[in-house]
């Protein structure tokens, strides 16, 4: 399976979690690694751009392709066990505990979930210290020029 993570250059090449854990996220808390990948280009792009400033034009950023063995276990959170606010702000507590109870269990490297931003698009999480992390693969980093016209 072939998953995207829009990053900034200067994390591309690494799938360390770092970056989510000193943050925190919508599946992770702050100081609970994790790497979000999902499952297009253009859904990595929306997950990214609603955390950018507005009205600046980034020009650091990179696509990455990963590939992730269809044979790898994963896990699948399915929206219908989730609480009716979790795309809120309000419901980022819950999604958090989903989120880290998964990599304190260590259960299965990647967990899926449903897109807060495209009903019916999911993102797939990886678990930074989960033994499998070795069979995953960066396929590539490109350049990412962001089209200006998302910027005005």
């Amino acid at each position: 399976m072939r998953v995207y993570r829009l990053s900034k250059k200067k994390y591309s090449g690494t799938l360390s979690g770092a970056g989510a854990a000193s943050a925190g996220g919508r599946w992770n808390s702050k100081g609970t690694g994790m790497v979000y990948t999902s499952s297009s280009r253009a859904l990595s792009l929306l997950e990214a751009f609603v955390h950018l400033p507005s009205g600046t034009l980034p020009r650091d950023y990179v696509m990455m392709t990963i590939d992730i063995p269809d044979t790898l276990h994963q896990k699948t959170i399915d929206i219908d066990t989730l609480p009716a606010d979790w795309r809120s702000d309000a419901g980022i507590i819950k999604t958090q505990k989903i989120g880290d109870d998964h990599i304190a269990t260590n259960a299965a490297c990647i967990l899926r979930v449903p897109s807060a931003i495209i009903p019916g698009d999911h993102n797939y999480l990886i678990h930074p210290d989960h033994p499998d992390i070795s069979k995953i693969r960066i396929v590539s980093v490109d350049n990412f020029p962001f089209d200006e016209r998302l910027f005005r």
